[in-house]
């Protein structure tokens, strides 16, 4: 039994899929058809076409801003801390750093600790940008909710005794 495949796909006919000619229709005859999903979206204002709900979204986030940044400012430099990041054991630390790192980070107010043990992720450097100084594997950034000051004594491990 011999073969010969004619169907173009042995000489790479189908594997550039820019040289395929595309349906494509202009935005303005788009809108005027009036089963499209846009039209759908608009008759029960949903998505983007719910103005209400976009302004609804917009004051949320700005008050979820204003609390982010009252808790930070609740948190003193120098301060032991307690460190609760939810599926992570609870850790003390001390905060090094607080503020935006809106450059290397997601937007909004983070809080830099040096944990007593090497739990963290680096040294106080992120992105090349120095935050804060410790020792590697003991720095991290949480945000303000997850960092609770108080009065957390470092722990006494028992290796520095006296012979």
């Amino acid at each position: 039994l011999q073969v010969i495949d004619r169907s173009g796909a042995r000489f790479g006919e189908y594997e550039d899929v820019s040289r395929v000619e595309k349906y494509e229709i202009a935005e303005s005859d788009y809108d005027k058809r009036p089963e499209t999903l846009r039209s759908f979206l608009r008759q029960r204002q949903w998505g983007r076409y719910d103005a209400e709900g976009t302004q609804r979204r917009a004051a949320e986030q700005q008050q979820r801003e204003a609390q982010e940044a009252a808790m930070a400012a609740a948190i003193p430099l120098g301060a032991r801390c307690q460190v609760r990041v939810p599926g992570q054991p609870c850790k003390l630390a001390t905060v090094m750093y607080v503020g935006t790192c809106q450059t290397d980070f997601k937007p909004g107010y983070w809080v830099g600790v040096r944990y007593d043990e090497p739990l963290g992720k680096h040294d106080g450097s992120v992105g090349g940008r120095r935050y804060f100084e410790c020792q590697p594997k003991y720095g991290a950034f949480v945000k303000p909710q997850s960092v609770t000051p108080g009065d957390f004594p470092e722990e006494d491990d028992g290796l520095e005794d006296e012979l």
